[in-house]
Order: structure tokens, then sequence, then C-alpha cells
């Protein structure tokens, strides 16, 4: 849409105005008053004005002049003001229409330039401020090393993270994309399976030496479990496969910390066992400074998911963020 550049073909001195153009429209109600006046005959006028007849107006806009001709005689009705002289040989504007085409044409400059700056999100290149949520231990481990990969491929694309291992409401909060873990249960958002997420309960070598394993969950009341307090209040539970369906459990533990790298550390200190997801405990136990127990019951539904609120007019700065964030995560992993 390039109307905004144009400028009136023909200018000549306005008329005496119309009968009815010296009463102004009511204005016990601007905002409907002005609903009632289209876009699309504002832009005929225009046309019309820049073009200096109305059957150049009609081909430049891809209608009927007909077409043409009844949205500016609309607007003139609206408006209750004649805004051009048409002869046989040639259509001007009026005084009141060249005055009506200044400030039109101020306007439409600025609707055009929202319309294309939308486009542009969604077409151009990736620009802008990304509000992303994810789980505390997730987000540390997981979505900032990739962010820094992220940043360098699209540097015009600013990244506010938010890390909470509760769950937010995307619209609430604002939020563009959201990684959230284990099981979901909002049908309201559009959520992408990224990698299955593994639960492991482990513990340091020289607990499992001085006090054994445990072979089944029941079995976790005669340890010291570690447990894991959310930000709300909530104790996190363990989950166990339970013959195919999904199983909580919440063991009692001499210890609990609001923190999972401290209860990371307790359990690399032989304090005890903690149900903990796998991106937090591979490199130990590569290292031989956990082992694992109880992998025979390890939840067998638990994801993790990267969240949108719609799928529908994506900005490409979501887009490409949820598109290298899944080819990241399912080719090497959390």
């Amino acid at each position: 849409m390039n109307l905004p550049s144009l400028s009136p073909r023909t200018s000549h001195a306005g008329l005496p105005l119309h009968a009815a153009a010296a009463r102004r429209l009511p204005d016990h109600d601007g905002l409907s008053s002005c609903l009632t006046t289209s876009y699309a005959s504002i832009i005929a006028f225009m046309a019309v004005a820049a073009e200096g007849n109305f059957a150049r107006a009609a081909e430049r806009l891809g209608i009927g002049r007909s077409a043409v001709s009844r949205s500016v005689q609309r607007l003139e009705e609206q408006l209750r003001t004649r805004l051009f002289l048409r002869t046989t040989r040639s259509t001007s504007l009026t005084r009141e229409g060249e005055r009506f085409f200044r400030h039109c044409n101020e306007g439409v400059t600025q609707i055009v330039g929202a319309v294309n700056d939308m486009l542009d999100l969604r077409h151009g290149p990736p620009r802008g401020l990304l509000r992303v949520s994810s789980g505390v231990r997730f987000g540390r481990e997981v979505v900032t090393p990739l962010l820094l990969k992220f940043f360098d491929l699209y540097p015009d694309v600013a990244v506010e993270l938010q890390l909470d291992d509760e769950p937010v409401d995307l619209s609430a909060g604002r939020i563009d994309i959201a990684f959230r873990d284990g099981c979901l249960e909002d049908s309201s958002i559009i959520a992408r399976r990224l990698a299955p997420m593994d639960m492991m309960v482990c513990v340091a070598p020289s607990y499992a030496q001085s006090r054994g394993l445990p072979e089944t969950p029941e079995e976790l009341a005669r340890h010291d479990c570690i447990n894991l307090r959310l930000s709300s209040g909530r104790m996190l539970p363990w989950h166990f496969d339970a013959d195919g369906r999904n199983a909580r459990h919440l063991p009692t533990g001499r210890l609990t910390f609001n923190d999972a790298a401290v209860v990371l550390r307790a359990v690399l200190d032989g304090r005890g066992l903690a149900q903990l997801p796998a991106h937090q405990v591979r490199e130990h136990i590569a290292r031989g400074e956990l082992v694992t127990t109880l992998a025979a019951h390890a939840p067998r539904d638990r994801w993790h998911y990267i969240c949108y609120p719609c799928r529908e007019h994506l900005p490409m700065r979501v887009r490409v963020f949820v598109d290298f964030m899944t080819e990241q995560l399912r080719v090497n992993g959390p």
C-alpha cells in the first residue's frame, strides 16, 4: 500500500460550500460518527484526488469505476460536504476536499506504517523482544546455554528469561514462549514435544554402600530422602510408573530445600536419595559421582515441552525461536 506518498494531481480553487456542508456532524458521540466513515471510502477518495479522475483511481485500486464513485458519494453524504468538483472534462478537489486530503494523508500514513510494521514482524527479519519462561533447573542448565547460540544467529532479537518452577499464565504474564515439563493439563495453549523427561532416583556411592538401595518405591520409607519445595510452598512429588500409569509419591525426608542445586549438592554429599531430571545429573553419573536406582519404576509419560499461546499469526521472532529450540533439543537432547 503506497497511498500515503500520493499528492493531489489537481488543485483548483474551491467552490462555494455545498448547502449542507456548513453543518457539522453530531458531536455527541464522536467515536460512533468516525466508525460510520469507512476506511475503504477514504482510500477511494484519496485515490481519486491523487489520480485526477475516477477511471484512473479505479484502475489503481483494482475495482470498478462505479464502486469508486459510490464510495466517494457515500463519504460526501456522511461528511455532508462536497469534496470534488466534477465536470465532463475534469475532477478537482474543493477547498474542503483539499483540507480533508491533508488530514487523511497523515492518518493513512500512520495506519500504513502500523500495518507494514506488523507484516514485517510476521514476514521480515526476526527482531523485537521475546519473553520466555522456564523452570529453574531446565532454564539454567538447558535453555540458557542454547540462548547464547540463538543470540549469535539472531542479533536483533532480545530475550527476557524468567525462571520459576510453578507454571505461569502465558496471557496474564505476557509470555511469548514457555518451557514446561511433565504432563501438561492446559489445553488452551499450543505445546510441542521436545524430548522425553527422564527422571532418575540418584544416590552417592558412599550412601549406597552403607545403606543399600531401595528396590521398590515403597522401600523409600526406610531411606533418607531429600525433597524439593517449590516457590509456591508446595512439595514437589516423586513420580513412578505403576503398571503403565503414573503414580505420585511423596516420601518423608529428613532434608527439604527450595533450591534444586542444593538438593543435588546434598545427594552428592551422601546425605540421601532424590529424584532428579536426567539433564541435571547425567554428567555426575558419567563420572561415577552418583548411581541410580528404581530404573524399572521410572515414569514414562513425562516430556519436555515448548509452549506458546496460539498457532496463527506468530511473529517471526517466535517462529525462529521455537524452531531453533526444537531442532537443538530433539537432535542433542536436554
